[in-house]
């Protein structure tokens, strides 16, 4: 496809029932390579030298996902785009966000529960009272204080220490009567950064009792009544994860304060979430970019029938559990510093990994490459009374890198997902589907069903059609298909579409559409529902359900539509 210009058709002619049946091999996408129709490389090697990977290879190559199935003797109904078919990794089986004790079960929780309430009481009302007096002593300390870009003068930060023994006693309160500790904090000009592991609620209060650091937030922590005025004492920089400026501001306002002495050291959760402590997850890199020495430490909760961990579990519950325990455990073990290597070759990444590798081995624990995008996942899931939540998350750090996929786009395919009546297990039927997708049973989306389904159950997962969604759009031909279609429905160049027009178009791949279907289809293009498409909410709409360019690949073969032969596909956009 790398030699394809838009004079030629994109579509290859249908294969007659006597034609020998292609070979689909799966192959990793890395979006650069290219093959013929016939999946042989353009290079001028014998092509009869290059066979395909077995299942071992695969595994012994660590850049390649885990692979289920292939494809084989099946059509593709994007091979207009260049597709080839695709491979899902193995679902993960470990959950990271899963508290294991969130229910209360056996004889001797409920007897505990009961014999330490009225000591919840007590407990409850000392967090009250502390919390209080924090509140009022930071108060203080942030009297008058107008400069808030420069450090916090010694004064305001000696008072203080009224609210960081006001935290100890919180954690006090919530049943760490004493904390152990291994290994000792880095002079601040030693590691101007910490990086930690993120479990639960506690790590912070811990943190800020113990450091006083300037901490990395989201801008909603701000609005939290009491802890939002307590976390801007300590020159807290917001970031919103979402937002590229956003990212790039707190990364300068990290190197900023990490470089100057006179601000506290910044502390970072690079995971960005908080996870059951079982797992480290994957790294956020803020931390990294500034090339400053960075000490880990890492936080374990020890339990037997308690876990402590902020997962699938409602902060009330989490609080009243710890409330009701004799004693919760915590130990904090400060690592040895990292320091960025001279090497160039070394990256924010490279350097991420490295501390990773540092945390995970210390924890004893494996790191995986979900992220907090799983967690909107999950979240999504939940909200839809899923019976398995977890079954939707789908490490989503392997996803952004491979497809660069952002998560919101995940939870919009997971909304179209979740709109084709998943059944218990997750697992959508080809009925499902074509609700979903407002599409009528016909070959062509039988085709475009069956290429979601690698593993041949006759039904999908999220997984696949998540994975099956991202390979379409990162086609190199997808945005000029998505072009190209928009040219080939608006008849007139009237810089709209109306019903009529969709209709005239898509007789050519669904000739047996009834008026209702087509009206189904247009109103999920029509958002506005004002009775016409833009050519922005066409795209929009291409991208959000990336599989639906299917219905378009007979515009891309008219040579009306490519009159401009001597153009290239970028020029078009």
């Amino acid at each position: 496809m790398a030699n394809q210009d838009l004079a030629s058709p994109l579509l290859p002619p249908r294969r007659q029932p006597s034609d020998p049946p292609h070979s689909v091999l799966t192959i990793r996408d890395n979006g650069a390579s290219t093959h013929d129709q016939n999946g042989r490389s353009p290079s001028k090697q014998d092509p009869r030298k290059h066979k395909p990977k077995t299942q071992n290879q695969h595994h012994n190559n660590s850049d390649n996902h885990v692979h289920n199935n292939t494809h084989l003797e099946r059509p593709n109904p994007f091979a207009f785009l260049g597709s080839r078919s695709f491979s899902v990794p193995a679902a993960s089986t470990v959950d990271p966000f899963l508290n294991h004790t969130a229910k209360v079960d056996g004889v001797y929780e409920v007897v505990k529960i009961v014999l330490c309430l009225p000591i919840a009481l007590v407990r409850l009302v000392v967090f009250g009272v502390c919390l209080s007096v924090g509140f009022v002593g930071t108060k203080l300390a942030l009297l008058g204080w107008k400069d808030k870009e420069n450090p916090m003068p010694r004064w305001r930060c000696r008072l203080m220490w009224v609210t960081r023994i006001c935290a100890r006693c919180i954690l006090f309160s919530f049943g760490y009567q004493w904390i152990r500790r291994k290994g000792k904090p880095a002079p601040r000009e030693t590691a101007p950064i910490v990086v930690s592991n993120h479990v639960s609620y506690i790590d912070p209060i811990f943190y800020f009792y113990e450091l006083f650091p300037t901490m990395v937030a989201a801008e909603s922590h701000d609005s939290i009544p009491f802890v939002g005025t307590i976390i801007r004492a300590m020159q807290v920089i917001y970031v919103n994860r979402f937002v590229p400026s956003s990212r790039k501001n707190a990364v300068n306002e990290i190197k900023r304060k990490a470089s100057c002495d006179r601000y506290p050291r910044v502390l970072l959760f690079p995971e960005g979430t908080t996870t059951n402590g079982r797992v480290i997850i994957s790294f956020q890199l803020g931390a990294f970019i500034p090339s400053y020495p960075i000490q880990p430490v890492i936080v374990r909760y020890p339990h037997v029938h308690f876990d402590q961990s902020w997962g699938n579990v409602s902060l009330a519950k989490l609080m009243f559990r710890m409330f009701t325990q004799f004693h919760n455990f915590m130990e904090v073990e400060y690592l040895p510093v990292l320091y960025p290597l001279e090497d160039p070759k070394e990256t924010a990444v490279h350097f991420a990994k490295r501390a990773g590798h540092a945390i995970a081995t210390a924890l004893n624990v494996t790191q995986t490459s979900h992220s907090y995008g799983d967690v909107m996942l999950l979240m999504k899931a939940s909200e839809s009374k899923q019976e398995k939540p977890s079954s939707y998350i789908v490490e989503m750090a392997q996803v952004e890198s491979f497809f660069h996929l952002s998560s919101m786009e995940a939870v919009d395919l997971l909304e179209k997902f979740l709109s084709m009546y998943p059944d218990s297990s997750g697992r959508v039927s080809m009925d499902g589907f074509l609700r979903g997708l407002r599409l009528r049973a016909s070959t062509l989306s039988e085709e475009i069903f069956r290429f979601l389904d690698v593993d041949n159950y006759r039904t999908i997962t999220f997984k696949q059609f998540l994975f099956g969604s991202a390979h379409v759009m990162k086609q190199p031909l997808f945005r000029e298909a998505c072009q190209l279609a928009v040219r080939e429905c608006d008849v007139g160049g009237r810089g709209y579409i109306s019903e009529e027009q969709l209709e005239d178009s898509l007789r050519a791949t669904m000739m047996n559409m009834s008026k209702e279907e087509i009206h189904e289809l247009f109103e999920l293009f029509d958002e506005d529902g004002d009775g016409r498409v833009s050519k922005d909410d066409f795209v929009s709409c291409l991208r959000r359900n990336p599989l639906l360019i299917a219905l378009f690949s007979h515009c891309l073969q008219h040579d009306d539509s490519l009159e401009d032969s001597d153009r290239t596909p970028d020029e078009i956009v």
